[in-house]
């Protein structure tokens, strides 16, 4: 895995290559006792499963291994590996000129974002995904490109093994890629590692296993596994027989990572059960972006130096400002008086600024610093004004660590955009919307809508949380009260949701205890997983 993003040409070209034991147990897994198969590794770099292939001394019939770097290709060529040739070739090119076929493909492609290729690298890679009838985009990742032309130079009964980052299960930008692999192959298995493999890019990854036999049947499975090494344990029989039948309707994999009676189970919610989800009741948008949040959310010491009162007005700009489901005028005077950015400067245009000294020493300390010329700022006509301005009913957490939150913002305080502002349908009881939301299944559905990052974080985009399943009741309107308290009493979330599960699920949808506990399960089951990543 290569990230642009460390520029140095070592790191671009050759920092993080894949480790020994996962190149050896994707070619022992694609192999597996065959001898005449023809092998592609469309980005060898320093020839790691060159090297495997020789020190194990698997049967092939023939390989051609690909590599842009000169420097890299020629340590390759340096393996002196039999029947193999080291092409200096991009695979892109490579992909869209060949006419070879391959029983085999495997590697650790490239990740490298669509804006650091070269123009003719986006030309090519646009022609694989229009071969292969998906729509190429600007958010693509070279690593998606590497997986569909790849598949496209299989053999009709083929395999590919890839390493992979595992935003390839969640992210939006590989949706398509997922349908497309879920109707291309019969059998996918799913590696993941609660270890990182690559700790120095803190970059989780997962192995993408994919094979071709001709059958009607899709089926997948998720294995994880503590850490690389734990490959060697393997039965590759087990992998040969996933067991999950795939929903080509299933926006995200990480469905995946349950059993299948906890599937059934989400898939029986999501199609069948006419629960509602959270943008049936509220809009959805992302917080005020500032273009710098350090020097528009001021304290009220930075109000009282450069008297600005006329400007600033009450803000939640983080989620430890918030410890509880509902944010009120005392909660905001708290934050005010211990010294914590709470007030957003909202400035007019310049012709009304220039009577007020103050702010005029503020506006001109910030264009010291370069406020004025940041990416957000430098495009406005004035950047000292703000645009969106407006204050929503709710406040959701952008990112979150034990659970999204949810919160009633009865101060009126704006937000930055480290939260997204929830607006209220008409007609909707602002306390039961809220108090809905604190159930078991509502979470579940944050971890299967939102993405992971390192550190266990949970992101939801707006789209993301409207897509919560959220079943409302209008009666619910004391319940906030209890939950709010139990929040402010410290109470942990497990035992919240063992009081509100049975008024929200089991009084209020009707759920049996079994569907309460599947509920409840697959929550902590997903939640579990993505903070055992920050340990």
């Amino acid at each position: 895995m290569r990230l642009i993003e460390n520029t140095s040409k070592l790191k671009l070209r050759g920092g993080f290559y894949t480790p020994a034991p996962i190149a050896e147990f994707i070619l022992r897994w694609g192999i597996n006792g065959a001898s005449g198969y023809d092998i592609l590794e469309p980005s060898c770099g320093d020839g790691v499963f060159l090297e495997q292939l020789l020190i194990n001394k698997f049967s092939y019939k023939s390989v051609i291994a690909l590599e842009l770097d000169e420097i890299e290709a020629e340590k390759s060529r340096n393996i002196s590996l039999k029947n193999a040739s080291v092409l200096t070739a991009d695979f892109h090119n490579y992909c869209n000129e060949t006419k070879d076929k391959f029983d085999l493909i495997v590697g650790n492609p490239p990740y490298i974002r669509y804006q650091f290729f070269d123009e003719l690298q986006q030309v090519e890679a646009e022609k694989i995904f229009t071969k292969a009838y998906l729509k190429y985009s600007k958010l693509t990742n070279a690593w998606v490109s590497f997986i569909v032309g790849s598949s496209l130079l299989l053999k009709e009964n083929g395999k590919i093994g890839f390493v992979v980052p595992a935003e390839i299960l969640q992210v939006s930008y590989a949706k398509q890629l997922r349908e497309f692999l879920s109707r291309f192959y019969n059998k996918i298995n799913i590696i993941s590692f609660k270890k990182l493999v690559f700790p120095d890019i803190q970059q989780e990854i997962v192995l993408l296993l994919c094979e071709r036999n001709s059958s009607n049947s899709h089926t997948i499975e998720h294995l994880e596994l503590t850490d690389a090494d734990s490959l060697r344990e393997i039965d590759l029989y087990k992998l040969k027989r996933p067991a999950k039948n795939i929903d080509h309707r299933s926006n995200k994999w990480t469905f995946y990572f349950l059993e299948q009676d906890e599937i059934d189970f989400l898939e029986e919610v999501s199609n069948n059960l006419s629960i509602p989800r959270l943008g049936d009741f509220a809009d959805v948008e992302v917080g005020i972006t500032t273009g710098s949040n350090e020097f528009f959310t001021v304290s009220q010491s930075i109000v009282e130096s450069f008297n600005l009162h006329k400007f600033a007005f009450p803000l939640v700009g983080r989620s430890v400002q918030v410890n509880s489901s509902i944010f009120t005028k005392e909660d905001w005077e708290e934050n005010r008086n211990a010294g914590v950015r709470s007030h957003l400067l909202i400035f007019p245009k310049m012709e009304v600024l220039n009577s007020y000294k103050g702010a005029i020493e503020y506006l001109m300390q910030g264009e010291k610093l370069g406020i004025n010329t940041g990416y957000k700022t430098g495009i406005r006509d004035e950047w000292q004004s703000i645009p969106s301005i407006w204050i929503s009913d709710c406040l959701f957490i952008r990112r979150n660590n034990l659970f999204p939150k949810l919160i009633l913002n009865k101060a009126k305080a704006y937000t930055t955009d480290t939260m997204h502002r929830v607006e209220i349908k008409p007609n909707i009881n602002s306390n039961s919307f809220v108090a809905s939301y604190y159930n078991s299944l509502s979470l579940a559905f944050c971890e299967i809508s939102g993405r992971s990052y390192g550190g266990g974080v949970l992101e939801l985009m707006p789209s993301e949380v409207e897509k919560i399943v959220l079943p409302y009741m209008n009666d619910y309107d004391g319940l906030l009260t209890e939950i709010d308290i139990m929040f402010r009493a410290k109470m942990a979330i497990k035992n919240i949701l063992a009081y509100t599960n049975n008024i929200i699920l089991k009084d209020g949808l009707g759920f049996s205890s079994k569907e309460i506990e599947l509920s409840n399960n697959i929550w902590q089951k997903l939640s579990y997983r993505r903070l055992n990543r920050s340990k």
